[in-house]
């Protein structure tokens, strides 16, 4: 059995080093080598924890890539030695995730997990936009993506704004282009060009005149009608105008009360769309831990709550919601202002809520080594009674006594005048005493 153990863990160690190899540790040169290739990049600090962590993903999604013959190269650079690439990248966090393209880069801004920077990689390394030239082609990406735009027909101004509008979202969805030829029959087109975005078993065309503009359609369009959220696609929202309605349920413990809220959210999502969709995104939420940071408070579970991410802002309903039309109302009371704004990112509020962060830091930090967070935190207050010590204690100098050690550390013996008058001084003081 020792012998197996000793085995294994060499296999081990080799392993990883194999898997490491496709990922490769950047310098200086790296701007002159992202001109002419592709590269996948993470932007990290040795004192990440988190970056650490994520470490074995990295070189997973390195392996991964080259089976797969990507023509992307993965790289990863430590940003305390090459400190000029926080501003030319804008990094503000780690790890951060970053495909350069040439003198373009897209920044990955979904779960770190292998399959979805996998994803990412190969959607925003391809073209902007693919072409579908055949049904058979068509009916395998319909198969394939949960949600992808489609651009219908020959060339037209409707095609270059399409185009711009991909380069601009390529990294969240996939842009297609195809002929109205290779459409299934099912497909009704009201007329050609036409762009359509395929979700949740069906389809919808953009009509300028009613959905305004095509960047800011895709932008409302480029989620699901409902699915389940997690706190970096509520960051996503922050970016959009809509506000979030989500159903906080714990899944790991279902209850017909989170059952019955997640049906009643899914039901409103697509039964209402038409008068819903401009203004809310449905979802629902595994767990309230994120939900207690942002409105730094306890939501029990289950519960619905609607936020603006925008403005930190949230809505939760007065009374129980037990029935579609209490769901109705609580909705219809956010959009015409009767229901109450709670949080909001106003001076006080932001100052509450980085009190709340670092409490809830210690906290965390204090529940996994007690130990060292009492040492840490005695630190700055020992630090303090060591100066109040310092000045309750010190003791104050004879002036005359003063004037002639400043006169002995400059070298000059002072008069003889001047120590009789110092004697002199002193011995008054000692009379009084």
């Amino acid at each position: 059995m020792a012998g197996a153990r000793l085995f294994v863990f060499p296999a081990f160690l080799l392993g990883l080093a194999v898997v490491s190899a496709y990922v490769e540790e950047l310098d200086d040169k790296f701007n002159e080598n992202r001109k002419s290739e592709p590269w996948l990049v993470e932007f990290y600090a040795p004192w990440c924890e988190y970056c650490k962590t994520f470490e074995p993903i990295w070189y997973d999604v390195g392996a991964e890539l080259k089976s797969l013959g990507s023509p992307v190269n993965v790289g990863k650079l430590d940003t305390t030695v090459h400190s000029s690439i926080l501003s030319e990248f804008n990094i503000r966090g780690y790890p951060a995730i970053i495909l350069v393209k040439g003198e373009k880069s897209f920044e990955y801004r979904g779960p770190r997990t292998k399959d979805g920077i996998i994803e990412f990689t190969n959607r925003v390394a391809g073209p902007v936009v693919r072409p579908l030239t055949s049904a058979q082609l068509f009916q395998h990406v319909l198969s394939r993506h949960d949600l992808f735009f489609l651009y219908i027909g020959g060339r037209s101004p409707l095609k270059g704004q399409f185009y711009k509008v991909a380069a601009e979202f390529i990294i969240y969805n996939y842009f297609f282009s195809a002929s109205e030829e290779v459409l299934p029959q099912a497909v009704s087109l009201q007329e050609v060009p036409s762009i359509a975005v395929f979700k949740d078993g069906t389809y919808y065309l953009y009509n300028e005149e009613r959905d305004g503009n095509l960047s800011d359609w895709v932008g409302r369009e480029r989620f699901r009608c409902y699915f389940q959220m997690d706190s970096f696609t509520l960051y996503q929202m922050g970016e959009t105008t809509k506000l979030v309605a989500l159903a906080i349920v714990d899944e790991m413990n279902p209850t017909t009360e989170s059952i019955r809220y997640k049906a009643l959210m899914e039901k409103v999502a697509t039964e209402y769309r038409d008068h819903y969709n401009t203004n809310f995104q449905f979802g629902y939420m595994q767990g309230n831990d994120y939900i207690n940071g942002f409105i730094m408070g306890e939501l029990a579970m289950p519960s619905l709550i609607v936020m603006n991410m925008t403005i930190d802002g949230y809505y939760l309903p007065e009374q129980k919601v037990e029935t579609m039309e209490e769901l109705l109302q609580f909705l219809n009371s956010v959009l015409n202002g009767r229901s109450k704004l709670l949080g909001g990112n106003g001076f006080g509020r932001r100052m509450k809520r980085l009190y709340y962060r670092v409490m809830s830091a210690v906290k965390t930090s204090f529940a996994s080594a007690p130990f060292v967070t009492c040492f840490l935190l005695s630190l700055p207050v020992g630090l303090v009674v060591i100066i109040i010590w310092g000045v309750c204690t010190a003791v104050p100098v004879d002036e005359g006594k003063a004037d002639e050690g400043a006169l002995l550390a400059t070298g000059i013996r002072p008069a003889a005048s001047q120590r009789k008058r110092t004697a002199q001084m002193s011995n008054e003081s000692k009379k009084e005493d």
